[in-house]
């Protein structure tokens, strides 16, 4: 089968938009692709953080990515394969600054940085973190890699280290990681749909996967629907932000039935609001159970995950050995 390589940063509890963007894809691709899906904790180094709060983060992440149906197997947490950063280093040596210079998502997080404290240091390892996430991608020989249009450009970035390493050392030893596209729904902020859903404006701006019931309908009665500003004729963000999320739950006769109402004139905002929520806790409830239940048996979930990242490890370590012969670097004796 092909290879399949994709991670997530453990910045705390997945939220909605992380799973209807990303991981309910992961799951599916698991049924037709050989798939890498990383905790990718060294990622998370380059903004300021907490050693006590990363490593909790890391073990959450790992824990409801299971709870959402990731398979153990195909899990693994990114430092536990510290062969990563040492191709990191030598892809490095065949990047060019004026490439990394160029990257959109960096001067966007060092704005973010700087929104917050003036005064913050960006780290090297900010500017330097898309050699490492092409590291993630190549040492699998990746065949493809999910993203959505604003990753593409990371993408591309390891597709020309990945043609510029094999003809400085004239071979073809690194695949072309190519996109996988595929057609995942945009979900945004409940208080303010004209961002999109997420950690960094607070926690009023996402819905976690893992809420409780009641907190989870909160929310959505509370969501914004008209802002009194939405052109004549067409649906307000807020509302389509609520269609969206029905959608994106599977609950199409709901779906159509509202839209129906909507095009009538006809339609309540309460009945949009609590068929979204009924959809939301039917689909949620099935994860919390699932948590609940790795939750109970802690030490033996961790430890399978470190067997599977040392499994995986070996395909890791079986590139650096290759790479090192190809650059001239020495290799330790078997």
């Amino acid at each position: 089968m092909k290879n399949v390589l994709s991670g997530i940063q453990p910045t705390g509890d997945l939220h909605i938009g992380n799973y209807f963007g990303a991981v309910q894809n992961w799951v599916r691709l698991q049924q037709e692709y050989n798939c890498y899906f990383s905790v990718v904790d060294y990622h998370s180094m380059t903004m300021p953080y907490k050693a006590d709060q990363l490593r909790t983060n890391t073990w959450k992440m790992v824990f409801q990515l299971l709870a959402c149906g990731i398979k153990p197997e195909h899990l693994f947490v990114q430092s536990l394969v510290p062969e990563h950063v040492e191709l990191s280093w030598i892809l490095s040596c065949v990047t060019s600054f004026g490439e990394l210079s160029r990257m959109t998502q960096f001067k966007d997080k060092m704005d973010q940085l700087k929104e917050k404290d003036k005064d913050a240091v960006v780290s090297s390892g900010l500017f330097l973190y898309p050699i490492l996430q092409a590291a993630d991608i190549l040492i699998y020989h990746a065949d493809y890699v999910p993203v959505g249009k604003d990753q593409e450009q990371h993408l591309e970035l390891s597709r020309n280290i990945a043609q510029r390493f094999n003809h400085q050392f004239g071979k073809e030893y690194f695949r072309m990681p190519e996109p996988l596209f595929t057609e995942t729904p945009k979900i945004l902020s409940p208080a303010d749909p004209t961002r999109k859903m997420g950690k960094s404006y607070g926690e009023k701006h996402y819905i976690t996967l893992f809420s409780e019931e009641d907190r989870l309908r909160k929310q959505i009665k509370s969501a914004v629907t008209d802002t009194g500003d939405t052109p004549e004729g067409e649906m307000s963000p807020g509302v389509a932000n609520l269609f969206e999320i029905l959608r994106a739950c599977g609950q199409m006769d709901a779906h159509n039935a509202l839209m129906t109402d909507y095009e009538n004139g006809a339609l309540r905002y309460s009945d949009l609001k609590e068929t979204v929520a009924d959809a939301l806790a039917a689909l949620t409830t099935a994860f919390r159970e699932r948590l609940h239940t790795l939750n109970a048996d802690k030490r033996a979930v961790k430890a399978q995950v470190q067997d599977s990242s040392a499994e995986i490890r070996k395909r890791a370590q079986e590139t650096l050995r290759e790479v090192r012969e190809i650059t001239g670097l020495l290799n330790l004796r078997s």
